[in-house]
């Protein structure tokens, strides 16, 4: 994997980690914008500008592909490098919610006296 890649996707942003989740089946941005929103609850709401330069940026990087066009909306799709970035990250965030459970809970048992 090149290291720009590395550099630039891991960690990576929330917006880059949804997007990557959400294009392991293909679609457009907007369809994209409203499968996070409802995967958070409307906790995260990706605006276009952002969603769109994501898009972009991504597709150069070659972590999604361009696939067909749609009454005017582009599908994406994610790439065997962006499955591979995808599964560093979420390696990643288990690692660091394994770790909090153990400090959680090594916490919790210095605490009971």
């Amino acid at each position: 994997m090149d290291e720009h890649i590395k550099k630039v996707y891991v960690p990576m942003s929330e917006t880059a980690f949804y997007i990557l989740l959400c294009l392991r089946k293909e679609s457009h941005g907007y369809g994209i914008v409203q499968k996070v929103k409802k995967l958070t609850n409307g906790e995260i709401r990706i605006a276009p500008g952002t969603m769109y330069g994501s898009l972009a940026k991504m597709e150069k990087d070659g972590l999604i592909r361009f696939v067909r066009e749609e009454e005017k909306r582009k599908i994406y799709v994610i790439t065997e490098l962006g499955e591979t970035v995808l599964q560093m990250e979420m390696k990643r965030i288990e690692r660091l919610y394994r770790n909090m459970k153990e400090v959680q809970h090594a916490y919790a048992s210095t605490k009971i006296l």
